[in-house]
């Protein structure tokens, strides 16, 4: 009887052990990360980016241009960061990191 109660209280505790209260599984739980869509966004942007910014520098031409240029490489540069820390924020609330 004592091991059936130890063995009891046992897997009880192990069950609570194993449930973790910081990431809800519920309706309420935060969407999982999708890592194909957002490096498709990402490539997205990144095209249309370099793209706009290329034409846009061809237009203007000379040394405006390559300003027009640096503008679209840092424009491109903070799409890829924005991206970038919207699928690390994603993964953190689906692991139930605090904010």
């Amino acid at each position: 009887m004592a091991d059936e109660e130890g063995e009891e209280g046992a897997s009880t505790a192990e069950s609570t052990v194993s449930e973790s209260p910081t990431r809800p599984d519920g309706p309420d739980a935060p969407p999982a990360p999708r890592l194909a869509s957002r490096v498709f966004v990402t490539w997205i942007e990144l095209t249309l980016v370099g793209l706009v910014g290329g034409l846009a520098a061809d237009a203007v031409g000379g040394p405006p241009g390559f300003v027009v240029y640096l503008a679209a490489t840092l424009l491109a540069v903070g799409v890829l960061f924005y991206n970038v820390n919207e699928l690390l924020e994603r993964r953190l609330r689906a692991a139930g990191v605090p904010e």
